[in-house]
């Protein structure tokens, strides 16, 4: 494995502010983002073999396993564009998978180099995600807290009815992150217990958070 590689994963819980930080590490570092969700979805619109079994799962409202996800997860990362490196969001989010991971790479001859923890307090991501409104004519997005509208309940460009989502509701935001400490909060001591985790807070502005992400990032490669 080439010293320079970075085979990054990165985690957090819902409304950490993940995903904004992926986005800009894939323009800096020009290494691609690798969603399990994306590149399932995509297996299966291309009528691939391993579409065809992750179809068969999802046909009959069940799982996908975990040994499938990582046969899909290997055939994408040994894929050209990721020779630099990969970032893997979403995967893995329990420990068994993340064993089923470390087995894997190890057989290609590559190693997760750091794991980025994007944390974030409870009430904070709670705050965050259910003062989210949308607009029922445009689609625009407001927030109660960092970016509410003029009028209480009315969109700034259309005039339209702002409403919350059903995936923003308290209860719903409750069971997510309820999902999250169970599963994939275990992680953190798994990664911290290799020597391979970081942990950013994800309470400073994204600028901040991306100019602390890439301080890691810098110091792995040295």
């Amino acid at each position: 494995m080439k010293a320079a590689s970075l085979n990054l994963v990165l985690f957090g819980p819902p409304g950490a502010g993940k995903g904004t930080q992926a986005k800009q590490l894939v323009e800096k570092y020009k290494i691609p983002q690798i969603s399990t969700g994306d590149i399932m979805r995509e297996s299966i619109a291309s009528g691939s073999e391993f579409g065809k079994k992750v179809q068969s799962f999802v046909s009959a409202g069940s799982l996908v396993p975990d040994q499938l996800v990582l046969d899909i997860l290997i055939d994408r990362i040994v894929k050209p564009d990721c020779e630099s490196g990969f970032i893997l969001d979403g995967f893995p989010r329990t420990i068994p998978q993340a064993d089923g991971l470390t087995a894997a790479l190890q057989k290609q001859g590559k190693k997760i180099n750091g794991v980025l923890a994007v944390m974030v307090p409870d009430e904070e991501l709670i705050k965050r995600l259910t003062g989210r409104r949308i607009c029922k004519k445009c689609g625009a997005s407001f927030h109660l807290e960092f970016s509410a509208p003029s009028k209480s309940g009315i969109c700034d460009h259309c005039g339209g009815e702002l409403f919350q989502r059903k995936d923003d509701s308290f209860e719903v935001i409750s069971n997510r992150l309820k999902v999250y400490h169970d599963q994939t909060s275990p992680l953190v001591e798994y990664y911290r217990g290799r020597n391979i985790l970081h942990e950013i807070s994800g309470k400073d502005k994204i600028e901040v958070i991306f100019s602390k992400v890439c301080d890691i990032i810098d110091g792995l490669r040295h």
